[in-house]
């Protein structure tokens, strides 16, 4: 059941019990302290009343009339609360039952309260001598009226304590609803972001604990609508690289490939009519033979530049160290005013199939960049294993750096560039491109033993 209840409820419950049980235990205090109380109480007045006795009891004997002397000084005595004088030759004086009539207690004590205060009547002889003939005053406790005191006391005390207590549990109700008042407005809001409202904001509200909730509740609403937004866009940019590669796919073929195979047809055709002659010219022959093979040499060139683009060429024979040499000696020959730098780490270890595309393709897309836009004349290139907090799992270090002029402030990157951050994205690693004075630097970290 405990678990059943909301927070505010077991905060008011805890409250309610703390307040009933600090009552409880003043309450007790009070019934426990009675008993001495009534007790000393009693003996108090009774020794005070026997010294009055003993001092006026000196005097009888110089009075005219001792009897009503007497009899007057247990009529005044009588009149005290706590106790009842009489003569010991008369009837017993007024009884417990009397006394408590004659106060009219409108709130007299219960039974089982006097049971436990229960303290014993007290009755003590006082000898005086009338007309000198030996008498006595007995003086006797009456302890009623110190216990229906007490009782009073108690319920007074239980009435004012459970009235401040339920006045402190309403406030407390009201102070902890207020301030427990967002965690309904934070479920809601959870419910709402769950369902992919990403846009809902809680407003902060009630204790700093809960403001700083709410704050990062809204943080987080807000970063996950930009992941799911930047989803949404790496999802169209990605479908839009696919429909742009293979239009340039198209073109090659239609462009590229379509004139060779025409040229090639043209030339077998013109084989073909001239064998038919019989005696076909030697020079003819040649001249459509050399023909036939330029245009199968083109038609090679651009079936490796295409399969470059798609894959590439000696990565899976060479494997990712020897196809990296084999490009960036290519780069270093066709631009051998621009010093490349290489630092492949000989603890790299295998990649996976997937990273080694993926490193491959950082470093080519980098290189492209650098030899088209930056005006460098150094590239340094370093790949090496790492094990980044940031990822989570073992990673190829990817570093790219060029000392030439930088990206401009408004510089928007390529689509070369975006489809690796997405590659990069997709496997779970991280690109960063950063540029200053002193060139750009692209780095990214690329999970290792992916298939």
């Amino acid at each position: 059941m405990w678990r059943s209840l909301s927070l505010r409820a077991r905060i008011n419950l805890l409250l309610g019990l703390f307040l009933a049980l600090g009552l409880a235990v003043n309450i007790a205090r009070l019934v426990v302290e009675a008993g001495p109380r009534v007790r000393a109480e009693d003996q108090s007045v009774v020794r005070l009343v026997r010294e009055f006795v003993e001092m006026i009891s000196a005097d009888l004997g110089a009075t005219p009339d001792p009897d009503a002397k007497l009899k007057q000084i247990a009529d005044h005595l009588n009149r005290l609360r706590h106790v009842s004088v009489t003569r010991k030759s008369e009837a017993g004086g007024p009884s417990d039952a009397d006394r408590a009539a004659d106060n009219e207690d409108p709130r007299p004590p219960p039974g089982w309260f006097v049971k436990l205060i229960h303290p014993e009547q007290t009755s003590i002889e006082v000898p005086v001598a009338v007309h000198g003939k030996p008498e006595s005053l007995v003086i006797t406790s009456h302890p009623n009226d110190e216990i229906a005191e007490i009782w009073d006391g108690i319920l007074t005390q239980l009435e004012v304590g459970l009235a401040i207590a339920v006045v402190l549990l309403l406030v407390t109700m009201r102070v902890v609803g207020r301030a427990l008042a967002p965690l309904g407005a934070l479920s809601r809001a959870m419910t709402k972001i769950e369902e992919g409202a990403y846009d809902t904001r809680v407003a902060p509200g009630g204790a700093p604990e809960l403001a700083a909730i709410c704050a990062k509740l809204n943080h987080l609403a807000a970063t996950l609508g930009n992941a799911v937004e930047d989803k949404r866009r790496l999802a169209e940019r990605a479908v839009s690289l696919q429909d742009r590669e293979r239009k340039a796919i198209a073109r090659e073929l239609h462009d590229e490939f379509g004139p060779c195979l025409f040229t090639l047809r043209a030339h077998a055709g013109a084989l073909a009519r001239l064998s038919a002659t019989g005696e076909p010219e030697v020079c003819s022959l040649q001249k459509h033979g050399d023909a036939i093979l330029k245009q199968v040499n083109a038609l090679q060139q651009l079936n490796r530049m295409v399969l470059e683009r798609l894959r590439p060429v000696g990565l899976a024979e060479l494997g990712l160290r020897g196809a990296l040499e084999a490009l960036l000696r290519l780069w270093r020959e066709s631009h051998p005013d621009v010093a490349i730098k290489t630092h492949i780490s000989q603890v790299l270890g295998a990649t996976g199939e997937t990273a080694d595309l993926t490193i491959y393709r950082v470093i080519q897309e980098s290189l492209t960049n650098v030899f088209r836009h930056a005006g460098a004349t150094t590239v340094d290139v370093t790949i090496e294993p790492t094990n980044s907090q940031q990822v989570g799992r073992s990673c190829a270090l990817v570093r790219v750096r060029d000392n030439g002029r930088g990206l401009q402030f408004d510089h928007k990157l390529g689509f070369g560039l975006i489809g690796m951050r997405e590659r990069i994205l997709a496997l779970g690693g991280t690109l960063s491109i950063a540029s200053g004075e002193g060139g750009v630097m692209v780095e990214a970290l690329i999970p290792t033993g992916t298939q």
